[in-house]
């Protein structure tokens, strides 16, 4: 069942996610080699709790981390590590913030130093995927319309979508309906209605869009090494148009 947010709810939600975007703008600042992951966690979590706030995915199913860190071919739920970031190297960095009950989710992908050419235009298509994404919840439109304008910009720029792991509906609970895929044909799935909320966090990948899982039966990776970026805003639906509440 979606639910459906009130206008107080997605206040309360919008509070959370202005905590998270002030973090990842934290985040951006501390992004350099040497950095490891687990700093950038530690961080994470200490910065939650001064705003009052805490991270929601820690203890989710027995994960252990405020932060998902997935680093070059890494698609998505990587653990964070004390291995140094290195020149080269594109991390995506993932939290959830609770406030009052009330959740936002957001991931960023993070250029670390100077990158290659085909790193940094993934990180660009991947972003631009996102935002056309979510031109496309408004009130009228499917949930296909969403997602293939998010394929069809990916794949004319040479890049593919991860199938194995979408978006989401959000509000009390991590994941609640509407499911969120990144592809598929226009004009399918549900209708969308204000007062939806939902993650929109398409993964791309430079190679095969196919994954697979480590023996730690969290940390997904691309199947023939190539580079994974990600970037991911809550967003609500509302007759004015999509609002997101995770904005930098």
């Amino acid at each position: 069942m979606i639910i459906i947010k009130t206008k107080e709810e997605i206040e309360n939600m919008r509070k959370a996610g202005e905590i998270l975007a002030a973090c990842h703008r934290e985040i951006a600042g501390m992004i350099k080699p040497g950095v490891t992951t687990n700093e950038i966690d530690q961080f994470v979590e200490k910065f939650l709790a001064k705003h009052g706030a805490s991270p929601e995915q820690k203890g989710y199913k027995g994960y252990a981390y405020a932060t998902c860190a997935s680093i070059n071919d890494v698609i998505c739920h990587g653990f964070p590590s004390a291995t140094p970031l290195k020149d080269g190297d594109i991390v995506t960095i993932d939290m959830v913030v609770n406030l009052n009950g009330w959740l936002a989710d957001s991931a960023w992908s993070y250029a670390v130093g100077n990158v290659s050419e085909q790193a940094q235009r993934l990180l660009t298509v991947t972003e631009e995927s996102m935002y056309k994404g979510i031109e496309q919840a408004v009130v009228g439109n499917r949930m296909g319309d969403v997602s293939n304008a998010i394929q069809k910009y990916a794949e004319e720029n040479g890049f593919s979508v991860v199938r194995e792991f979408i978006g989401h509906g959000i509000g009390r609970d991590m994941h609640e309906e509407p499911q969120v895929p990144h592809y598929g044909p226009p004009g399918r799935g549900i209708r969308l209605k204000a007062g939806m909320v939902m993650t929109i966090e398409p993964m791309l990948n430079t190679g095969a869009w196919q994954s697979k899982i480590d023996s730690d039966g969290w940390t997904a990776r691309t199947i023939d090494g190539g580079l994974s970026a990600q970037y991911e805003h809550t967003i609500a639906i509302t007759e004015d148009g999509p609002i997101i509440l995770t904005k930098q």
